[in-house]
């Protein structure tokens, strides 16, 4: 008998690690099974392990999550399972979020600028490690923490960031001169001492790293202090339409040789990965409300899960969704009867909001057919998709499936032969219970389409289930 569809969002924390009760084999069956009038978020673990690992293999010190990317509780339970103890928090509800998963994580408060409050609240809760760019916040850093001689500081240094698709050197950032000063005056007080940066999100140059470990070196020099950490901070790229960065290991031996001085002092190197790591770990599960000539109204928008698409105009993979089978006609009433046309036109999306503003351009390619009841697999949403949403106008979403073991772009490369299992000609399969600790591993998932996935040059690491970091 089949389980309430309530039941099959759910998942459960068994010693720290994520454990779903029940899966999801395709993002198809999730739309067959749930029906979702609301946008759901479904979760790929086996793409969100992978990429932690790989960072953890490629990096040459220690990885640290930035929660803001995607603080989910099924993504952090499955960072954590892959090996990640250490996380960028940058405020009190994400330190609550991750303290209350994870006893033994070790965060860091990198962001820059804090209430006092916050600080106060965070050394208490066992937080040592600070981040700042002006003597106002390490002031505010000694005084709240009673001049504690266990704080790590770290001074974020301004750096251009011209090789990023999103520039963040206009709001933090001391300039070197500055940061020489706060170098000397933290090492007075700290029991270590750091230099941090970064280079904007979506970094498409490695050489952009090059640059800014070459600015923490004159620093250094000038400043005449021994550093314990640097820092190179977050900007690794994911692989969206229209956007094909250098593949990450250009980026790490990049980082390699430039921080390798460093290194050979004693200094230890760390980096705080958010997009690369888990943008190819979710996709959003959205439905056409209308359709407007080649406008699609879509219950999930700019003030939902596709800020980028709409407020930077960033492309995404889409993928009709058409899990119903048989019936006598493709009517919004009878809609998915049909398999969907072969011929793709570009539309235009309309989020649910009543603002003007609410609209993504595109193009995004989808069956001429495409109509209301139809739903949309809108890929590469692991990061800032569901984190971004707000709750305008009373849309908002909590919905979340977990899809194991296929993985995120697996969908929008599929062979068009293959696309029966998808339009209707036999069912999809029924959702799957697991056992506690006796349920055999599910196969190894196919091989990534490179265009697609910066998890492309892993394929070696499929031998292993995900679970087996466990």
């Amino acid at each position: 008998m089949d389980e309430h569809p309530s039941r099959l969002l759910g998942s459960e924390r068994t010693e720290n690690i994520t454990t779903p009760e029940y899966l999801f084999r395709t993002v198809d069956e999730v739309a067959k099974r749930l029906k979702p009038e609301a946008p759901v978020q479904c979760i790929f673990p086996e793409a969100v392990r992978a990429q932690a690992r790989r960072f953890q293999d490629l990096f040459p010190g220690e990885v640290l999550y930035a929660v803001k990317c995607n603080p989910g509780a099924d993504m952090l339970r499955h960072m954590y399972a892959a090996g990640i103890r250490h996380f960028d928090v940058a405020s009190l509800e994400e330190i609550r979020v991750v303290r209350g998963l994870f006893r033994d994580a070790k965060l860091h408060f990198m962001h820059p600028v804090k209430s006092r409050e916050a600080i106060r609240k965070a050394y208490r809760k066992g937080i040592r490690d600070f981040a700042l760019d002006s003597s106002a916040e390490l002031m505010k850093i000694v005084e709240e923490t009673k001049s504690a001689r266990d704080l790590g500081l770290f001074i974020r240094v301004a750096v251009a960031g011209n090789s990023a698709a999103l520039d963040l050197s206009g709001k933090f950032g001391a300039a070197p001169s500055s940061a020489v000063d706060l170098l000397r005056q933290a090492r007075k007080v700290a029991a270590r001492v750091g230099l941090c940066f970064h280079v904007g999100s979506q970094c498409m140059d490695p050489k952009a790293y090059v640059g800014a470990i070459g600015r923490a070196a004159d620093i250094v020099a000038k400043a005449k202090v021994k550093l314990d950490v640097l820092d190179v901070g977050g900007g690794f790229p994911a692989i969206y339409p229209d956007m094909t960065p250098p593949p990450l290991e250009a980026f790490m031996d990049a980082i390699k040789a430039a921080a390798k001085p460093f290194v050979d002092q004693g200094t230890e190197l760390w980096c705080e990965p958010g997009r690369a790591m888990v943008a190819a770990g979710a996709s959003i599960l959205a439905r056409v409300t209308l359709r407007k000539g080649r406008r699609l109204y879509l219950n999930d928008g700019t003030y939902g899960s596709l800020f980028d698409a709409g407020a930077l105009g960033w492309k995404f993979p889409v993928r009709l969704v058409r899990p119903k089978k048989g019936g006598k006609g493709n009517t919004p009433q009878n809609a998915g009867a049909l398999p969907p046309s072969e011929k793709l036109i570009p539309f235009s999306f309309y989020g649910p909001t009543c603002d003007n503003l609410d609209k993504m351009k595109g193009p995004f390619l989808l069956p001429e057919d495409t109509q209301e009841g139809d739903w949309i697999e809108i890929g590469m949403l692991g990061a800032y998709g569901s984190t971004m949403q707000t709750r305008f106008n009373g849309f908002h979403y909590e919905a979340v499936a977990t899809v194991w073991p296929e993985a995120a772009p697996f969908a929008f490369e599929r062979p068009r032969a293959q696309a029966t299992l998808v339009t209707g000609v036999r069912p999809a399969p029924k959702p799957v219970t697991l056992a506690r600790a006796s349920r055999p591993a599910p196969k190894p998932a196919p091989a990534q389409p490179a265009q697609l996935s910066l998890l492309a040059p892993i394929e070696a690491e499929r031998e292993d289930h995900p679970a087996a970091a466990e």
